[in-house]
């Protein structure tokens, strides 16, 4: 480890388990203090745990403004600062089109992938701007740039907040607030696993759809989300970063 993000305090949402888990492992690798939220408070307390004294576990709802204000509020009392917000958290419903989807699905997928990352980013903002600068990372996806059956309503979120992140790079940028979004492709979690039925049945689906032909690895994506969390990104603001295995390039 080369210790990119010694001094850095960074808040990452769903990082109880897969790509966020793994993005809260390699920040504390590169010497950051990580706030670990997750709306399971087990699962955020585990890996606070595996990290070590570098991390706190914080219970969160991101679709909550009280919540996402205390994250914030319990990051800076106990590492004194924020200079890297990662909105990784997203809820999931079973595949439906427009006709199907209950209405209450709907909205709380909305409110977690969507209003979440903002109620997030107001709340991180004003510490960010106080620390001198710092870098948002919006969790979007592959599904944000082409479409899928039965997955409307998780792309349009994800397509919305690549438009999210233009946005605000563009509020922000004399704050010294980067904002980018990064956009995984079908990445091997274990939440995509039990969706398909096993590693197996994942390999044998979602590896033709890639030019690599297989599934990411959440360590993977930790990888780039490391890139935009650090200063060798420092050039880039209002992009999204494609870490498809080349699914878009078909």
């Amino acid at each position: 480890m080369t210790a990119r993000l010694a001094g850095r305090v960074a808040l990452i949402t769903g990082a109880g388990g897969g790509i966020g888990a793994a993005i809260a492992h390699r920040f504390a690798g590169e010497g950051a203090r990580v706030g670990v939220a997750d709306l399971d408070a087990g699962k955020a307390a585990a890996v606070a745990a595996a990290i070590g004294p570098a991390a706190l576990a914080i219970p969160c709802d991101v679709a909550d403004p009280a919540a996402a204000e205390a994250a914030v509020a319990a990051t800076l009392a106990r590492f004194g600062a924020l200079h890297i917000l990662v909105n990784n958290a997203a809820a999931f419903t079973p595949d439906a089109t427009a006709e199907t989807i209950p209405l209450a699905a709907w909205e709380r997928t909305l409110a977690v992938n969507l209003t979440g990352p903002m109620l997030m980013s107001r709340f991180a903002i004003p510490a960010m701007r106080a620390a001198g600068g710092g870098s948002i990372i919006h969790m979007a996806s592959q599904l944000g740039h082409v479409g899928r059956a039965g997955r409307f309503w998780y792309g349009t979120a994800k397509a919305a907040l690549v438009h999210m992140a233009k946005g605000m790079a563009i509020d922000h940028a004399a704050d010294g607030i980067r904002v980018n979004s990064l956009s995984p492709g079908p990445i091997a979690t274990e939440r995509t696993l039990a969706r398909i039925g096993g590693d197996g049945p994942a390999r044998a689906f979602y590896g033709p759809l890639t030019l690599l032909g297989r599934q990411g690895l959440p360590e993977e994506i930790a990888d780039a989300a490391l890139f935009l969390a650090s200063e060798e990104s420092r050039y880039m603001t209002g992009a999204d970063l494609l870490v498809d295995g080349g699914y878009n390039a078909r």
